[in-house]
């Protein structure tokens, strides 16, 4: 199983970091997306785009490898974000790339306006990436050109990778973080065995933004979902569907 979690900024994966962790411990491919750098946080003061790239793909690499995951940063703009084509288009081509089983990310309804167009962007991406002259669009909605033959030579001389992308239309479960309001069921994980590698993510973010609440807070957050769904510690989502599969037997 292939899994993109796709959010906004650093930080934003620590809802499902129990969940990722413990699909990576399975052998399950995952991939950490971020489509902006975050980089409007005030711990960077005047700090040069540069520098942040650098220490936002720092702490992307910390939290990838603590999970067990690959990692991607877009750079579509800390709170400018607007949900258009172009910003679907490049995580459509991405998904043509990695290939995913499940999505996870942001609910539709959240305050924030770069969550809420993330998730937008996911969902359309779905579509987008199952349209063979939609991934391999360049600059101007142009076709991309095909690869060059340079008989046998895997390289292209310019440095430009210009191969063409497979469409990829396998079906892609849309989970996104649990909203009261949403329409759509409720999924719980047990995330009991993975909680530590969620927390040591948790408190990585915590010390960065000097954020003040407590390891405690966290942990009680993850066993208040537990409770509900009859385990110790869990995460929450809602599942984009109108039902969910059907099951053998009632629990």
């Amino acid at each position: 199983m292939r899994i993109m979690a796709v959010f906004a900024h650093p930080d934003d994966e620590i809802g499902c970091a129990g969940t990722l962790a413990k699909h990576a411990a399975r052998g399950d491919k995952i991939m950490l997306v971020w489509t902006t750098l975050g980089e409007l946080a005030s711990q960077f003061g005047d700090t040069s785009h540069e520098e942040v790239t650098r220490i936002r793909r720092e702490h992307g690499a910390w939290v990838a490898e603590k999970i067990g995951a690959q990692y991607h940063f877009f750079d579509m703009g800390d709170s400018r974000m607007t949900g258009h084509r172009d910003e679907a288009l490049q995580l459509a081509k991405l998904y043509a790339t990695f290939r995913p089983n499940a999505v996870i990310t942001w609910s539709d309804d959240h305050p924030h306006p770069d969550h809420r167009m993330t998730a937008k962007i996911a969902f359309d991406a779905i579509t987008l990436a199952r349209i063979p002259k939609i991934v391999n669009e360049v600059g101007g909605g142009q076709p991309m050109p095909p690869a060059p033959d340079l008989s046998g030579d895997d390289a292209v001389e310019s440095g430009e990778d210009v191969r063409r992308l497979e469409a990829w239309r396998d079906p892609i479960r849309f989970y996104q973080y649990f909203a009261p309001a949403s329409p759509y069921p409720e999924v719980f994980v047990d995330t009991s065995e993975t909680l530590e590698t969620a927390a040591a993510i948790a408190s990585y973010y915590r010390d960065f933004y000097k954020w003040q609440w407590t390891d405690d807070l966290f942990r009680e957050g993850r066993a208040g979902a537990g409770r509900l769904a009859g385990v110790k510690y869990a995460e929450r989502f809602n599942l984009r569907a109108s039902h969910l599969k059907a099951r053998d037997f009632l629990d």
